[in-house]
């Protein structure tokens, strides 16, 4: 089976999450908001790294249970730096639970937080016919500057494109690959 060249063809998370989630649309925002952790935590590092640390990820974090994590304290944070199973970055944790908060209230804005996201294309999904993937583009600016002026953190335009990437929004996989 052709898949996008970037899948490490050796690497059967990284052939799963191709096959099975990668640029496929997603509207829950249990989701959403677990990509979005993710992605933040993948910040400086590889996406293989932040999936093989998933289901750690998803147990220390609750489920990604948007409310639960909103509530973090320090004693939690403490526990979080202390778990070798994930990433131990304070200031990813703590933005994590600072994104939380912001997403909570953008669910409460615009009914949920899918709503929000999806909005930004009129609910259509972005399907590049290039061959060329960027690393950014004018809809990841947009989304990263409203989302920084919110107050999240972690979401500068490269980070929103390959978020936008996870979550369906923008579909690029390449000619050749079975998902185009």
């Amino acid at each position: 089976m052709k898949r996008c060249s970037w899948v490490k063809e050796n690497s059967q998370i990284y052939k799963k999450y191709h096959d099975s989630e990668w640029g496929i649309a997603k509207y829950d925002d249990r989701d959403l908001f677990e990509l979005l952790v993710l992605e933040c935590f993948q910040a400086g590092l590889s996406w293989l790294c932040v999936l093989n640390k998933r289901e750690d990820f998803r147990r220390s974090f609750d489920n990604f249970d948007v409310n639960k994590v909103a509530d973090y304290k320090e004693e939690k944070i403490y526990k979080l730096l202390q778990n070798e199973k994930i990433i131990r970055s304070r200031s990813k944790i703590e933005a994590a639970i600072n994104n939380a908060k912001i997403f909570i209230k953008i669910q409460e804005e615009y009914g949920s937080f899918s709503n929000y996201i999806w909005g930004f294309t009129k609910n259509k999904i972005i399907k590049n016919t290039s061959g060329k993937i960027p690393v950014s583009t004018p809809l990841s600016d947009k989304i990263s500057k409203d989302l920084k002026k919110r107050g999240m953190k972690y979401t500068g335009t490269v980070i929103i494109y390959s978020y936008l990437q996870a979550i369906g929004i923008v579909d690029d996989h390449e000619p050749g690959c079975f998902r185009y």
